[in-house]
């Protein structure tokens, strides 16, 4: 009987310790409620924008980016739709995608957000749904971007004329540099066309090459001169997702110069760029060359950090920054887009709807399995629906401090906000970090294909 007892006990306990991890592989019943709300915006737009980029959600009215429609709301939602299981309206956006998306026009487009919101969102389908007409549009938007890399050190410009070719805007920055591997790379593996990946990787290398003696990069160069313009070195928008692309690259392509590259900017990001204040971790901005500093303002396109961090294995500084992401979130109930974190008050007070935030909570639930993560996650999502949900669909806010709307929803909210909520949320095994890349716009790359 003793026997039968001591055995009940350590049994229990073994249950009770298993607790917390068989809790964080197990779905949430806030995976449903995210789906329901995909479903409110894309029925929005279905009904208000449906054939056009994007809803405008207080006027219900379309919006089209250069005057005619490169249908990104479609393209950017579709694999989110297929990762949620929803595949009637998959079916109907891989339709309309494919019946009549076309990239032979006379716009001249910005080159990195129609490749990480199409060229990104078009691979992602092909890998996803099979029908090689996606990765067919995929290859013909791939040869149109090329002739951003006609310079002679290989460094692109940022527009590119989708029929003639003609190039413009040569000061560029890093983000709109550095970010195209990812998308370039997996056309390169999918067609066998190693140009792609070549000159992509250029301009990585290019740009790693003009940082200063300190190792830190600016904000802005001109890509034919290889002068900087703005010396002011962070991890927000114009820089952040060069060093992300640096680190995924090398966990999607094995590439070891990308993965050497990461490791060498962090030294000085670390060393310079990162700051405290009240025992928090934050990164402001620092003068490239001398690393005196220029800056303390922190926002919701630097939160994206916490998520790189943790995918590089620096979980405890991933985590200590998170809490940052998390207390800047509560100061107004949402986070603005800039973050003063000496006076904890916002100075630049929209709200795009950005996923940065949620993106990171989601990296660190995958890679801990705390719970608390997904707490986070929760308010993440109240909040949304509380202060950003329209009639129509989700609008983002003008200002945190009074949670005045405006009249906008981007298709990253489909392809980026929803999707990491959703991976919140489900259980573990619906899309897994170590079998796929996302690119900054949150479209799956396969490791294998």
């Amino acid at each position: 009987m003793k026997s039968f007892f001591r055995s009940f006990v350590l049994t229990f306990f073994l249950l009770l310790s298993l607790c917390p991890v068989l809790l964080s592989q197990s779905r949430s019943p806030y995976a449903d409620s995210v789906k329901t709300e995909f479903l409110h915006a894309w029925n929005g737009y279905k009904h208000y924008a449906w054939g056009h980029d994007a809803l405008k959600p207080l006027t219900k009215q379309p919006r089209d980016w250069y005057g005619t429609s490169l249908y990104m709301s479609p393209v950017d939602a579709f694999d989110t739709m297929v990762l949620m299981g929803l595949k009637a309206e998959a079916a109907e956006a891989k339709e309309l995608i494919l019946d009549s998306l076309s990239f032979n026009k006379n716009i001249e487009v910005q080159a990195f957000e129609i490749t990480i919101r199409l060229l990104g969102g078009l691979l992602s389908a092909y890998q996803l749904d099979g029908d090689k007409r996606f990765l067919t549009l995929a290859e013909d938007l791939g040869k149109r971007l090329l002739p951003i890399f006609n310079t002679s050190n290989g460094l692109p410009y940022r527009y590119v004329h989708l029929q003639t070719g003609q190039i413009r805007d040569s000061v560029n920055n890093p983000a709109e540099i550095g970010t195209l591997l990812i998308e370039f790379g997996t056309l390169s593996k999918l067609t066998g066309e190693p140009v792609y990946y070549d000159k992509a990787k250029r301009a990585l290398v290019e740009l790693f090459k003009r940082r200063s003696k300190i190792g830190l990069i600016g904000t802005w160069l001109n890509v034919e001169t290889g002068v900087w313009k703005n010396p002011s070195s962070h991890i927000g928008g114009a820089i952040d997702s060069y060093y992300e692309y640096l680190l995924k690259a090398w966990v999607l392509f094995g590439d070891e110069e990308c993965k050497k590259m990461y490791e060498d900017y962090m030294q000085p990001v670390h060393q310079y760029i990162a700051d405290t204040s009240e025992g928090m971790l934050w990164y402001g901005s620092v003068n490239m060359e001398t690393g005196k500093r220029n800056g303390t303002v922190y926002g919701s396109l630097e939160a994206f950090f916490p998520a790189v961090l943790a995918l590089g294995g620096d979980l405890e500084r991933a985590k200590r920054l998170q809490e940052s992401n998390y207390s800047m979130w509560n100061v107004y109930g949402i986070e603005p887009e800039g973050f003063d974190y000496k006076t904890m008050k916002a100075v630049n007070k929209e709200y795009y709807l950005r996923p940065e935030t949620i993106e990171s909570a989601y990296y660190l639930w995958h890679y801990t399995g705390d719970e608390k993560y997904r707490r986070m996650g929760e308010t993440y999502f109240r909040n949304l629906k509380a202060y950003c949900k329209t009639e129509a669909g989700y609008a983002y806010l003008k200002d945190v401090t009074t949670k005045e709307k405006a009249d906008g929803m981007e298709s990253f909210f489909f392809a980026e906000t929803l999707k990491y909520l959703y991976l919140l949320f489900a259980e573990k095994g619906v899309m897994s970090l170590d079998e796929v890349v996302f690119n900054t716009e949150a479209h799956p790359m396969k490791m294998k294909h």
